[in-house]
């Protein structure tokens, strides 16, 4: 239940449920990708989902627990070991934005997410090789 009171953007968007929601709709799209599947060395991608959420939860004002067992998130340096090229970028973005299709969110607070999305997808870019 959302508190009417609460000032957090997770709060704001239904909280955990909705974070799970967004990762476990992503990685569908993920679980069929050629490109970014391969980047997920585990075949199930429930560690990878859950990974997500959390990190999803303590960004946006959610508990904690990502720092707690993960240590801070350090984003691009996580990421180093793959080739995060502009295709891998985008395909990235296209099982997101399916996935945040799916959570029904307010026209206002799409566009929040969706903007720190696309601008986390672009920070994540380490190279330009094919």
């Amino acid at each position: 239940m959302t508190n009417l009171n609460s000032n957090t953007f997770y709060d704001e968007v239904g909280g955990r449920a909705t974070f799970e929601k967004l990762a476990v709709e992503f990685y569908k799209g993920v679980a069929t990708d050629p490109v970014l599947k391969p980047m997920y060395p585990e075949e199930d991608l429930g560690p990878a989902t859950e990974r997500l959420t959390m990190f999803f939860e303590q960004y946006w004002g959610g508990p904690s627990t990502y720092s707690e067992q993960r240590g801070h998130p350090r984003l691009r340096m996580r990421h180093m070991p793959f080739k995060v090229n502009p295709d891998a970028r985008d395909r990235w973005l296209l099982h997101m934005r399916a996935a945040v299709a799916t959570l029904g969110l307010s026209p206002l607070h799409e566009a929040t997410l969706w903007d720190y999305l696309e601008r986390a997808a672009q920070a994540m870019v380490n190279t330009f090789e094919e």
